[in-house]
């Protein structure tokens, strides 16, 4: 996978300055490395500057960029970020059309594709991807994002100028940006975080370009198109065609996204997700004489510490080994250290440029800086629970009626160590309710529902839309941090759009979470895998851990430069160190709970400190 980064004036000619454009170019490529070590460049053409860093997964010797073609007379250039899955039919088309090849790279196949199509050549692409390019013959810059929203990509607009990055830290780089946060992006951060609202770049007037969208910018004008959103039709196929048909789809992706001219590994957590991915990737290489390699993830003392909860209701590492002597694969079992997770939430930081998902996100990216050590692209079971419905959320009564984001039902621990003055300015409750409403309104219902039938639409288009973006995100930031290419066969639109119209009794079978995966897993997995119940990714229960947390908090609480201070109560802050963690009452998602509140804080800080932003209220 790669970086991306460029601006675009329609009227300014940027080659008259080359050497000021260069350089701006060439820091922003810098600061998103690590997201593509192996090669970089830059290009400076016209109203035209994108600079591109690459991680050679595919056409390992010919895949430079930015890439360039002259057509008609006409030069257009390209950044790309991603993977195609479907390369051979779109390269079949387009050589058939007569346009030229040079090269084995999928972006020469999407560069040819907008010449021969224009944008819409998007609607043919199956893959994960973020790219831009400079139409030279139009003077337009048109950027893309897959429909997933697996790759991501952001963009602002300063004196005319467009300017986009992959990460914030590529606009945040360019000299005329200031870090700005104002009362919209701090309810972002205490209101909706670790989520984001999708389109929100959190700092003040970035944005996000949407899953599924493009964007073209032309004679001073920003003309956003949607190319792919979910459908609402009716379910005509039995359902055992329907786990046949499931079955086929999570086969064909997963062997498609094995593509590959270097060695691909697999996580693996004894689930049944991640197992039915490494079960095929398994079967696969074993047809051509290799041997997989798989990782699983926990901490240093979890055998000791480990506490079932609701949430948690089992460890992961029996369902590992039952796996790995099922799979004959070439296992690792990675462990975290207690400090090393608390060292890397300030990476964590950097990683996303945000405040993220604590230490749920830090001990992630340690584990990806290992996997990298021995692979460069990884399989993963991300987001099966929210396309086939298994987070307790679909499920549980009180969840299912709360008028609010079901993994964020109660507001009160986020309020906890705020100033009164500060939560009266947010208006917390008000945000997030007019940022859940305005989801459930975008809804794509079908006529005739139940009322019944629509909540479940409603809890499963929240859950594609916030929930599994924030996993995305995570996954997508810990991962290239490392240069280690995450893939996510379970994000495929294909599976995303026909699952989205099977009815609930077909997914949840006899009242069975997710029943139409376990079935359509059937000929690649044991019983006690396909079954086992779900426990969520793992987290370390050290006391230890807490301690150092409180002993950091109190540190910031002290020192007069801090600057989440402004933000906290620091009475409020005391009594909630002193009291009991609850390791069993997240407030968010299934993970974060007490001591990851602390960690959170200790985020925060780092992130106003260190990106030096600017509180406007």
């Amino acid at each position: 996978m790669c970086g991306i980064a460029g601006f675009f004036n329609h009227e300014e000619l940027f080659d008259l300055n080359e050497p000021k454009y260069s350089k701006i170019l060439n820091i922003m490529k810098n600061t998103l490395t690590r997201r593509g070590p192996d090669d970089s460049g830059i290009y400076i053409k016209g109203h035209f500057g994108l600079a591109h860093c690459r991680l050679s997964i595919i056409d390992l010797k010919t895949g430079h960029q930015p890439m360039i073609k002259n057509i008609g007379g006409h030069e257009y250039a390209i950044v790309y970020n991603g993977e195609l899955y479907n390369q051979k039919e779109l390269k079949d088309d387009l050589i058939e059309k007569g346009l030229p090849f040079s090269t084995a790279s999928d972006t020469e196949i999407v560069l040819n594709g907008y010449i021969q199509y224009g944008p819409q050549f998007v609607e043919k692409l199956n893959g994960i991807f973020a790219f831009a390019i400079a139409d030279g013959r139009n003077n337009r810059l048109v950027i893309f994002r897959d429909r997933a929203g697996v790759k991501p990509l952001f963009y602002t607009i300063k004196n005319n100028t467009v300017i986009f990055a992959s990460e914030l830290k590529g606009i945040l780089a360019y000299p005329e940006f200031e870090p700005v946060v104002d009362k919209s992006g701090l309810n972002e951060i205490f209101s909706i975080g670790p989520a984001r609202t999708y389109g929100c770049g959190v700092f003040k007037d970035v944005n996000e370009v949407l899953p599924g969208y493009f964007i073209t910018f032309q004679n001073g004008e920003t003309l956003p198109k949607c190319y792919w959103k979910l459908k609402s039709r009716p379910h005509t196929d039995s359902y055992e065609k329907t786990v046949e048909k499931t079955a086929f789809l999570i086969k064909d992706s997963v062997l498609r996204q094995m593509v590959s001219d270097v060695p691909i590994c697999t996580f693996l957590s004894g689930g049944v997700d991640s197992s039915l991915v490494s079960a095929i990737c398994s079967k696969e290489l074993e047809k051509r004489g290799e041997r997989l390699n798989t990782f699983s993830f926990d901490f240093v003392g979890n055998s000791q510490n480990f506490k079932s909860n609701a949430f948690q209701p089992s460890q992961d590492r029996p369902y590992v080994e039952k796996m790995v002597k099922f799979l004959g694969s070439n296992h690792r079992y990675l462990e975290c250290e207690t400090k090393k997770q608390l060292e890397l939430l300030t990476d964590s930081v950097k990683a996303h440029d945000l405040p993220c998902m604590a230490d749920v996100d830090s001990s992630m990216l340690y584990f990806c800086s290992v996997v990298k050590q021995y692979n460069k692209v990884a399989l993963t079971g991300e987001c099966a629970d929210e396309i086939f419905g298994g987070y307790p959320w679909f499920h549980k009564k009180e969840c299912f009626e709360a008028d609010t984001f079901p993994w964020t039902m109660d507001l009160t621990p986020r309020k906890e160590l705020l100033y009164d003055e500060f939560l009266n300015c947010l208006n917390m409750d008000e945000y997030v309710s007019d940022s859940y409403h305005r989801s459930i309104a975008e809804t794509p219902y079908l006529d005739g529902e139940t009322k019944e039938e629509r909540r479940r639409r409603e809890i499963s288009y929240l859950n594609l839309k916030w929930f599994m973006q924030t996993l995305l995100n995570r996954m997508d930031r810990t991962s290239m941090y490392s240069g280690l290419e995450a893939r996510v066969p379970f994000a495929d639109h294909r599976i995303i759009e026909y699952i989205w119209n099977v009815p609930w009794d077909i997914k949840t079978k006899n009242g069975v979470v997710k029943s139409l995966l376990r079935e359509a897993g059937r000929p690649y997995l044991p019983e006690e895998i396909l079954f086992r119940r779900k426990s969520p990714y793992p987290k370390t229960y050290d006391k230890n851990y807490e301690s150092l947390l409180k002993k950091a908090v109190k540190e910031i609480m002290s020192s007069a430069s801090s600057p989440v201070r402004q933000f906290l109560d620091i009475k409020k802050v005391d009594k909630f160190i002193e009291s009991p963690s609850d390791y069993g009452k997240p407030w968010y998602g299934q993970l974060m709970a007490g001591p990851q509140m602390l960690a959170y804080i200790i985020q925060i800080d780092y992130w106003l400190r260190h990106y030096n932003i600017k509180v406007e209220l």
